[in-house]
């Protein structure tokens, strides 16, 4: 039986040994080994996975490859790049690609929220937040705590930081920044998590480690993660934790709206608005529906403001342009505050000036800048979708039901033959035509909201969030980015910077401009 079991054993060596040198001088970087297909790197590359997709498509020459699981395993992916591929997913025959019961069971967290939704479900979902969004009160309301959260809460923090001129990492007081306005907007309360002791949230802490539990179940066979979740141990461990955390935190929220809306407190916030929606509404349905809003109202604008940042700082001659187009509309409303008599408003007279969103609405640079980082960096750099019935994509490849499709959004915005081979490079201008408006047929090939009917439902107010923060800052200080500093983006479900963005802050100058 021994010398049986050394036999097998060595024929199963030989046998990956022989094909090992089969293929390993074949100029393929994706390799599907015998039983265990491209498990092993999957595995390997997970901590940089979008670099590594992305490395794939440019050195292979393709948009769409194809990965393959352990032959035990459903593990079965469609990745792809091009464009036209995405479109067709997103928009043009997107009922047949839906989020599918395997996402839904990775996402499990969001429960029934419009994320993981699907069908009818989702369409009356995205009817409830369009009603939501759209509505003048929530985003005058929206534009008011933003703005205030700026002048009162983050300029007196970078103030301070300037004060000690000591380093500091600006992702995460963006992070809390982004939190505190989600937190200020979703349920109308103030979190304290915007302050110079720099607190600890439980609920950031268990978001943050549920991201990066998802990823991984999206790198290995269902059973192996189940198991882990069976077993309560390694991330699945912390994963439920995390949901704990999360549940703790939203019922007490929504209890606590509950009770002041009987009381006859008026408020425009986002739960408020669905608990006075006509529709009957469980408190899970609210649970679910303010934990995907507070994920994408955190997570999202905070990778969008910190990648722009490091871009804007490493590339000086766009900061100029960016502070040229602020002082001119600084220029405009004082001369108008002028003109009206009103020179002594201490709001157009005294440093830190802050912009409003009307401020910044028709700014073109500053908005292609942001295009343009979040091009190179989108906040969310994958996408998975199921398969309905077989179909054929616009590049000719064939998905199955069963299959996942992965859009990389992420690589879609550093392949050189749809960008040029300046691709890499941060280059706001390639989003302005020569008649000084923004290239809206080029805005086709940039994903960071999506595209078609499941595009974004706060896709604007993220870009006035973002705008408005970015441009309030680079006005009043100047920020340097600190010497030898190496980023990478986080192993997570969205592209945090890895291990920060470490800055020093000097003020701009005080008193009238």
């Amino acid at each position: 039986m021994e010398l049986l079991s050394q036999v097998l054993l060595s024929c199963v060596f030989y046998f990956i040994l022989t094909w090992y040198v089969k293929h390993k001088n074949q100029r393929q970087l994706v390799l599907h080994w015998p039983l265990i297909g491209v498990l092993p790197q999957l595995v390997l590359n997970m901590h940089n996975i979008n670099v590594w997709l992305a490395d794939v498509f440019v050195s292979l020459r393709t948009r769409t490859i194809h990965l393959k699981g352990p032959v035990f395993s459903k593990l079965e992916y469609l990745v792809t790049c091009d464009p036209e591929n995405l479109r067709y997913v997103l928009k043009t025959n997107f009922t047949n690609f839906p989020k599918g019961p395997e996402f839904n069971e990775k996402f499990d967290v969001l429960g029934d929220g419009i994320f993981n939704a699907d069908f009818d479900s989702w369409s009356t979902q995205r009817e409830m937040a369009h009603s939501c969004f759209r509505s003048a009160e929530f985003r005058a309301f929206l534009a008011d705590i933003t703005r205030k959260i700026v002048q009162d809460k983050l300029i007196p923090l970078l103030i301070l930081m300037a004060s000690k001129g000591s380093s500091f990492d600006l992702q995460d007081v963006l992070s809390r920044f982004t939190f505190e306005t989600t937190i200020a907007a979703t349920y109308g309360r103030d979190s304290g998590y915007l302050s110079p002791e720099f607190p600890t949230n439980e609920f950031v802490e268990a978001v943050d480690n549920a991201e990066e539990a998802i990823l991984y179940r999206f790198a290995v066979p269902a059973f192996v993660w189940k198991l882990m979740r069976w077993l309560k141990v390694g991330r699945e461990k912390k994963y439920a934790e995390a949901w704990a955390t999360a549940d703790a935190f939203l019922g007490e929220f929504i209890s606590q709206t509950r009770e002041e809306l009987l009381q006859g407190v008026e408020t425009n916030t986002i739960l408020a608005i669905y608990i006075k929606s006509p529709k009957q509404i469980s408190d899970k349905f609210l649970r679910d529906s303010m934990l995907t809003f507070n994920l994408a109202g955190r997570d999202t604008t905070t990778v969008g403001l910190s990648w722009f940042f490091w871009l804007v700082c490493k590339n000086p001659h766009v900061e100029a342009k960016i502070l040229e187009e602020l002082g001119v509309v600084f220029s405009a409303k004082m001369n108008k505050a002028a003109a009206a008599g009103d020179e002594g408003n201490i709001q157009t007279r005294v440093w830190p000036w802050v912009f409003d969103e009307g401020d910044v609405k028709g700014l073109v640079y500053l908005h292609a800048a942001f295009c343009e980082s979040l091009r190179l960096y989108p906040p969310v750099p994958l996408n998975s979708k199921g398969v309905l019935k077989e179909d054929t994509l616009p590049d000719g490849s064939v998905v199955r039901p069963g299959m996942q499709i992965i859009l990389s959004h992420y690589a879609v915005g550093r392949m050189p033959w749809i960008w040029g081979d300046n691709c890499l490079e941060f280059k706001p201008e390639r989003w302005i035509r020569d008649d000084g408006t923004l290239d809206l047929q080029l805005m086709s090939n940039l994903f960071a909201f999506s595209n078609g009917p499941r595009t974004c439902v706060g896709k604007q107010m993220a870009f006035t969030q973002m705008k408005l923060a970015a441009a309030t800052l680079l006005f009043n200080f100047h920020i340097e980015l600190v010497e030898g500093q190496s980023v990478s983006i986080k192993p997570s479900l969205v592209s945090l910077m890895n291990p920060g963005l470490m800055v020093r802050v000097k003020e701009r100058g005080r008193g009238v401009r």
